[in-house]
């Protein structure tokens, strides 16, 4: 049986792209001042998660809401059960939108919203890819799970919460990264260097921050400053200028007698490519580096211009280190925050960072390292809840022979594979990958201001999960 799957998805794009336009509407960032027992990321998540599970029921498909963590969408019997994993939830929008975040904006072919590529797109794509072979009354030989999260974003609380109410599907992929395929993935951890938050000298530091998610490079900073007098502060305001002139930043400082105000603006980008982005925060602290503060502000600022500033690879934290197949490790700075105030906790000072790491790489090596370059500037090291180890599928196994076979016969171009510093629900599964939306040559607009996918891309994709799927299944 020869199926056109193109023209399958042709005949159903606008019910697609409604259906897309519908669910990109709810901001679904995580709000955790919001969070209740029926919204435990936020109601933003939440109510994604269940707008995108009522598509399910509405097309027919057996559809269960796990406690509004995570759900699923099924289809199919069998044995086996072929998981497909994508996510609702979104990192927050920022600023720089040239069109409103959540209401999505279709020019120069192109859908633009936070989600689009990230990964409500994708996962409409996936969606269906899954209503096709349904519609088609295709029979297959396994179950398929759609399996939507809600937390991907954060902290995969989500995933930890569905896997211990519901069985774990037998192999599966993800639509949340990159064609041919991403058959390996660094390992995740997040360390902070923590300080006092005491001032000492003629320059005060009342508060500095930057960043809004440790998995996203800060693209704005702000720092509060007292100096030593009006013509010091005039002085600032000049270097200031020439600091923005020098470097790939912009941005604004006030000055009202002896107190300074500075917002420093730089370029976001995903944690998982912090070379891509121009960190605010790190040059910012440049910046202030120059100034005689005193204390843990010193400290603090020293620390994340002299150790973190552009130091994408581990090198001047002295945990750089390369694998041949899997690459190099990468750090991202996600998160800064300071304020000064005698009685804060270390808690409430710090400086997040993000490691990428291959195999050969230790999370307690990681440790070790930075606490031995950054401890003797007063810095404490802590480890973070989450760690994930490399994840890697040989080539060889029939999953991924198979989804590389699909984008052959779809694309014509020689299908190969991949390993990324993101970090997907593909690993979630031993034989998990993630598979697009993404076709190699895209523009990565993820976890950036006027984020969007390519509609051609988004229907491609429709086409290559829909024979995919059915490959798999059948």
């Amino acid at each position: 049986m020869t199926i056109d799957w193109q023209k399958e998805v042709e005949a159903r794009k606008e019910d697609l792209l409604e259906d897309l336009k519908n669910l990109l509407r709810v901001n679904s960032e995580r709000d955790d001042s919001k969070v209740t027992e029926d919204a435990p990321f936020g109601p933003g998540p939440r109510d994604a998660l269940k707008h995108m599970l009522a598509y399910g029921e509405r097309d027919g498909f057996v559809v269960k809401n796990v406690d509004n963590y995570a759900g699923h969408i099924d289809m199919g019997e069998g044995d086996e059960t072929l998981g497909i994993f994508g996510h609702m939830d979104v990192v927050p929008a920022g600023d720089g939108w040239d069109t409103d975040p959540y209401e999505p904006v279709i020019k120069d072919g192109k859908i633009f919203a936070r989600g689009s590529s990230d990964d409500k797109g994708p996962s409409m794509a996936a969606y269906y890819a899954m209503k096709i072979i349904k519609d088609l009354d295709l029979k297959l030989s396994k179950k398929v799970r759609f399996v939507v999260g809600s937390d991907e974003e954060s902290g995969w609380g989500d995933m930890a919460y569905y896997f211990e109410h519901e069985e774990e599907p037998d192999f599966g992929f993800s639509p949340d990264a990159e064609f041919p395929i991403i058959n390996g993935e660094k390992g995740n951890v997040s360390l902070g260097l923590h300080f006092q938050g005491n001032n000492a000298g003629d320059y005060v530091l009342k508060s500095f921050t930057s960043g809004l998610r440790e998995n996203m490079v800060p693209g704005t900073a702000e720092a509060k400053l007292e100096v030593p007098n009006t013509d010091v502060a005039i002085a600032m305001e000049e270097a200031f200028f020439k600091f923005t002139e020098a470097n790939p930043v912009s941005g604004m400082i006030e000055a009202d007698g002896t107190f300074v105000s500075i917002e420093l603006v730089g370029k976001g980008a995903h944690g998982a490519s912090p070379q891509s982005g121009i960190n605010a925060g790190t040059f910012l602290a440049t910046f202030l580096d120059t100034y005689a503060f005193g204390g843990a502000a010193k400290q603090f600022i020293h620390v994340a211009a002299a150790y973190v500033h552009e130091d994408f690879y581990g090198e001047k934290l002295g945990v750089a280190y390369e694998d041949e197949k899997m690459g190099k490790l990468t750090m991202n700075a996600g998160l800064f925050a300071f304020k000064a105030d005698e009685e804060s906790t270390q808690a409430e000072n710090f400086i997040n960072m993000n490691f990428r790491f291959p195999k050969g790489v230790t999370v307690e090596g990681l440790e070790i390292g930075v606490e031995k370059t950054v401890g003797m500037e007063g810095a404490t090291v802590t480890r973070g809840a989450r760690v994930m180890e490399p994840h890697y599928v040989p080539m060889d196994d029939p999953l991924v022979a198979t989804l590389l076979q699909v984008y052959e016969d779809h694309t014509g171009e020689k299908g190969y594979e991949q390993i990324i510093g993101g970090g997907t629900y593909g690993r979630l599964l031993k034989r998990g990958v993630a598979y697009g939306a993404m076709f190699p040559g895209y523009t990565d607009t993820m976890h950036q201001a006027n984020e969007f996918m390519s509609l051609d891309d988004l229907f491609r994709a429709t086409a290559i999960y829909a024979d995919a799927i059915y490959r798999l299944a059948k």
